[in-house]
């Protein structure tokens, strides 16, 4: 019986922590949505790994490192209007160990002279506590 108990208990735990986790990812990307609704680059930025090994794919192929990044965002959305507001629909966030996570969706800009979108996959990484985006593939 004790057995039982201590088994139910760690599934239980187990349950909990993936939900918690995939919980904190959700935050992420609701907070994301918030930051670049408030045209509001280096906000939005703080969600993915401030590191030169940080990968953005695009439809130009690869970029690498955070300030690229942030440059390339810059770029591309001058201003508050260019970057519209924000919204994602949050297909799947698969945890694939207690440091690793997968997330797929769309994105959907609403701005007054269109409304672009598109889908995405990005892998989420645990850097000391705080879940990050390593890799982000847009289009």
């Amino acid at each position: 019986m004790k057995k039982l108990t201590l088994l139910s208990l760690l599934l239980f735990l187990s349950f909990y922590c993936i939900a918690q986790d995939k919980q904190a990812i959700a935050k992420v990307m609701h907070q994301q949505q918030i930051d670049w609704s408030n045209g509001d680059l280096n906000a939005f930025m703080q969600s993915y790994w401030k590191s030169d090994s940080l990968v953005f794919i695009g439809k130009r192929g690869p970029v690498y490192g955070w300030q690229q990044a942030l440059d390339n965002y810059k770029k591309g959305y001058p201003g508050k209007a260019a970057m519209g507001k924000l919204t994602f629909r949050l297909d799947k966030i698969q945890l694939l160990g207690k440091t690793d996570a997968f997330v797929m969706g769309a994105w959907h800009l609403a701005r007054e002279k269109d409304n672009p979108s598109g889908y995405f996959t990005l892998w989420f990484k645990k850097i000391n506590g705080k879940w990050l985006i390593v890799c982000d593939h847009s289009s």
